[in-house]
Protein backbone atom coordinates (compact mmCIF):
# COMPACT_ATOMS: atom_id res chain seq x y z
CA UNK A 1 0.00 0.00 0.00
CA UNK A 2 1.95 3.54 -1.25
CA UNK A 3 1.09 6.66 -1.12
CA UNK A 4 0.48 7.79 -4.62
CA UNK A 5 -0.25 11.84 -3.82
CA UNK A 6 -3.69 11.62 -6.15
CA UNK A 7 -6.74 13.66 -5.43
CA UNK A 8 -8.86 10.37 -5.11
CA UNK A 9 -6.23 9.32 -2.03
CA UNK A 10 -8.84 9.20 1.30
CA UNK A 11 -7.40 12.14 3.65
CA UNK A 12 -5.80 10.91 6.53
CA UNK A 13 -7.29 12.16 10.01
CA UNK A 14 -5.08 15.15 10.59
CA UNK A 15 -5.92 16.39 7.52
CA UNK A 16 -9.59 16.07 7.72
CA UNK A 17 -9.06 17.29 11.47
CA UNK A 18 -7.05 20.54 10.17
CA UNK A 19 -9.62 21.25 6.62
CA UNK A 20 -12.52 21.13 8.93
CA UNK A 21 -10.86 23.76 11.78
CA UNK A 22 -9.84 26.09 8.93
CA UNK A 23 -13.01 26.58 7.41
CA UNK A 24 -14.72 27.18 10.42
CA UNK A 25 -12.00 29.87 11.33
CA UNK A 26 -12.30 31.31 7.79
CA UNK A 27 -16.00 31.17 8.02
CA UNK A 28 -15.63 33.26 10.76
CA UNK A 29 -13.16 35.61 9.45
CA UNK A 30 -14.87 36.70 6.29
CA UNK A 31 -17.87 37.53 9.19
CA UNK A 32 -15.66 39.53 11.24
CA UNK A 33 -14.12 41.05 8.18
CA UNK A 34 -18.03 42.46 6.60
CA UNK A 35 -17.85 43.67 10.53
CA UNK A 36 -14.59 45.49 10.06
CA UNK A 37 -14.98 47.05 6.65
CA UNK A 38 -18.32 48.68 8.39
CA UNK A 39 -16.15 50.27 11.41
CA UNK A 40 -13.38 51.46 8.52
CA UNK A 41 -13.39 54.97 7.68
CA UNK A 42 -10.01 55.22 5.67
CA UNK A 43 -10.77 54.54 1.80
CA UNK A 44 -7.42 52.73 1.07
CA UNK A 45 -8.07 50.95 4.28
CA UNK A 46 -11.53 50.10 3.18
CA UNK A 47 -10.58 48.67 -0.40
CA UNK A 48 -8.04 46.63 0.56
CA UNK A 49 -10.11 45.01 3.54
CA UNK A 50 -12.83 44.36 0.64
CA UNK A 51 -10.20 43.32 -1.84
CA UNK A 52 -8.93 40.59 0.77
CA UNK A 53 -12.46 39.59 1.97
CA UNK A 54 -13.34 38.49 -2.10
CA UNK A 55 -10.00 38.10 -3.46
CA UNK A 56 -8.55 35.65 -0.60
CA UNK A 57 -11.25 34.75 2.36
CA UNK A 58 -13.52 33.62 0.01
CA UNK A 59 -11.70 31.59 -2.31
CA UNK A 60 -10.30 30.23 0.18
CA UNK A 61 -13.69 29.22 2.26
CA UNK A 62 -14.89 27.67 -1.41
CA UNK A 63 -11.73 25.68 -2.31
CA UNK A 64 -11.28 23.91 1.15
CA UNK A 65 -15.09 23.66 1.36
CA UNK A 66 -15.45 21.90 -1.90
CA UNK A 67 -12.44 19.30 -1.04
CA UNK A 68 -14.18 18.76 2.40
CA UNK A 69 -17.47 18.16 -0.13
CA UNK A 70 -15.90 15.90 -2.57
CA UNK A 71 -14.25 13.97 0.38
CA UNK A 72 -17.94 13.51 2.47
CA UNK A 73 -16.91 15.33 5.31
CA UNK A 74 -19.68 17.16 7.08
CA UNK A 75 -19.14 20.85 6.96
CA UNK A 76 -18.94 23.57 9.90
CA UNK A 77 -21.33 25.93 10.46
CA UNK A 78 -21.21 29.50 9.46
CA UNK A 79 -22.00 32.26 11.21
CA UNK A 80 -24.19 34.66 9.35
CA UNK A 81 -23.68 37.47 7.51
CA UNK A 82 -23.76 40.83 9.23
CA UNK A 83 -25.82 43.83 7.50
CA UNK A 84 -23.90 46.51 5.64
CA UNK A 85 -23.88 49.90 7.80
CA UNK A 86 -22.23 53.46 7.40
CA UNK A 87 -19.31 54.26 9.80
CA UNK A 88 -20.81 57.49 10.75
CA UNK A 89 -23.85 54.96 12.68
CA UNK A 90 -21.48 53.52 14.81
CA UNK A 91 -21.40 55.43 18.43
CA UNK A 92 -17.61 56.43 18.51
CA UNK A 93 -16.76 54.85 21.73
CA UNK A 94 -17.59 51.82 20.08
CA UNK A 95 -16.43 51.82 16.77
CA UNK A 96 -12.43 50.63 15.96
CA UNK A 97 -10.41 52.55 14.68
CA UNK A 98 -8.32 52.38 11.38
CA UNK A 99 -5.19 51.65 12.96
CA UNK A 100 -6.58 48.82 15.58
CA UNK A 101 -8.14 47.47 12.55
CA UNK A 102 -5.12 47.09 10.32
CA UNK A 103 -3.06 45.92 13.34
CA UNK A 104 -6.14 43.19 14.14
CA UNK A 105 -5.99 42.25 10.04
CA UNK A 106 -2.02 41.70 10.37
CA UNK A 107 -2.79 39.25 12.96
CA UNK A 108 -5.13 37.39 11.34
CA UNK A 109 -2.82 36.74 8.35
CA UNK A 110 -0.26 36.30 10.17
CA UNK A 111 -1.59 33.43 12.45
CA UNK A 112 -3.35 31.97 9.17
CA UNK A 113 -0.11 32.04 7.29
CA UNK A 114 1.41 29.85 10.38
CA UNK A 115 -1.58 27.53 9.99
CA UNK A 116 -1.29 27.03 6.28
CA UNK A 117 2.65 26.07 6.77
CA UNK A 118 1.70 23.79 9.43
CA UNK A 119 -1.02 22.16 7.33
CA UNK A 120 1.07 22.31 4.17
CA UNK A 121 3.73 20.24 6.39
CA UNK A 122 1.15 17.76 7.87
CA UNK A 123 -0.07 16.86 4.48
CA UNK A 124 0.50 13.45 2.67
CA UNK A 125 -2.08 14.90 -0.57
CA UNK A 126 0.12 17.14 -2.96
CA UNK A 127 -3.03 19.13 -3.83
CA UNK A 128 -3.14 19.64 -0.41
CA UNK A 129 0.61 20.54 0.37
CA UNK A 130 0.05 22.91 -3.26
CA UNK A 131 -3.43 24.59 -1.54
CA UNK A 132 -1.89 25.82 1.60
CA UNK A 133 1.37 26.74 0.26
CA UNK A 134 -0.61 28.82 -2.28
CA UNK A 135 -2.91 30.59 0.84
CA UNK A 136 0.67 30.79 2.99
CA UNK A 137 1.95 33.00 -0.25
CA UNK A 138 -1.59 35.03 -1.05
CA UNK A 139 -1.81 36.08 2.40
CA UNK A 140 1.59 37.08 2.51
CA UNK A 141 1.22 39.28 -0.37
CA UNK A 142 -1.63 40.63 1.74
CA UNK A 143 0.24 41.52 4.53
CA UNK A 144 2.66 43.14 2.17
CA UNK A 145 -0.03 45.44 0.67
CA UNK A 146 -1.23 46.07 4.74
CA UNK A 147 2.00 47.05 5.90
CA UNK A 148 2.84 49.51 2.71
CA UNK A 149 -0.50 50.99 3.65
CA UNK A 150 0.06 51.37 7.12
CA UNK A 151 3.22 52.66 6.40
CA UNK A 152 1.54 55.44 4.14
CA UNK A 153 -0.82 56.22 7.00
CA UNK A 154 1.41 56.62 9.66
CA UNK A 155 -0.03 53.98 11.67
CA UNK A 156 3.09 51.71 12.08
CA UNK A 157 4.71 52.84 15.85
CA UNK A 158 8.09 51.47 16.17
CA UNK A 159 9.75 50.11 19.01
CA UNK A 160 12.36 52.37 20.25
CA UNK A 161 16.04 52.21 18.93
CA UNK A 162 18.90 50.73 20.37
CA UNK A 163 21.83 53.41 20.08
CA UNK A 164 24.06 51.51 22.43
Amino acid sequence: MGINNSKNEPLHSGEVFHLWSYLYSTKGTLVTLQVLINHTGDHDLKVYLEDLLESNFTQEEQQVENLLKESGIRLPPAPPDKPNVEVQDIPAGARFNDPEIATLVQKELMTGRILCNYITGIAIREDLRTMFSEFSSQREEYEIKLQQVSKEKGWIVPPPINTK
